[in-house]
């Protein structure tokens, strides 16, 4: 009975634990939605989207990059920075060259209208902030929950 009633238990949690309101990521997957979304009209009116603004945020740090440095600092595949930078490249915000000692390693550049734009997009990680409406230590605490999270899949 004791095996039996342990079993029941179980099964009674297991049911619970695959109710929505239980997991972790769904409001993991939908915060980070919504986020993207207060992003979009700030970046619309510099004509990029949310995933060629992460990808300016990492050239406008280091000036150039491999493509596989970009996509090991944004969890992304080639497959999907390929065709965003080739866009990108079409608007002149960066520029794609392969190296001469190794003709598979391609390195993306930002021209001078990409490293203009860095200007036009200083202020928006203020007006998230403003937008978000959470307090700097609260906001601490979230990237570096989300940042040990993603550190351990890496």
């Amino acid at each position: 009975m004791l095996l039996y009633l342990n079993r029941r238990d179980r099964m009674k949690n297991n049911e619970e634990l695959l109710k929505l309101e239980q997991q972790v990521c769904f409001p993991i997957y939908t915060l980070s939605k919504e986020i993207v979304s207060m992003y979009r009209p700030y970046l619309d009116a510099l004509d990029i989207s949310y995933p060629q603004y992460l990808v300016l945020m990492v050239l406008w740090e280091e000036q150039q990059a491999t493509v596989s440095t970009i996509c090991d600092k944004l969890y992304l595949d080639t497959g999907t920075i390929t065709p965003m930078l080739k866009r990108m490249e079409a608007k002149e915000l960066v520029a794609r060259t392969r190296q001469k000692e190794d003709e598979r390693v391609v390195l993306i550049t930002l021209t001078k209208k990409g490293r203009e734009l860095k200007k036009k997009a200083a202020d928006i990680p203020h007006k998230l902030l403003d937008d978000i409406d959470l307090t700097r230590e609260e906001l601490i605490f979230l990237r570096s929950i989300t940042t040990k999270i993603l550190k351990k899949y890496k």
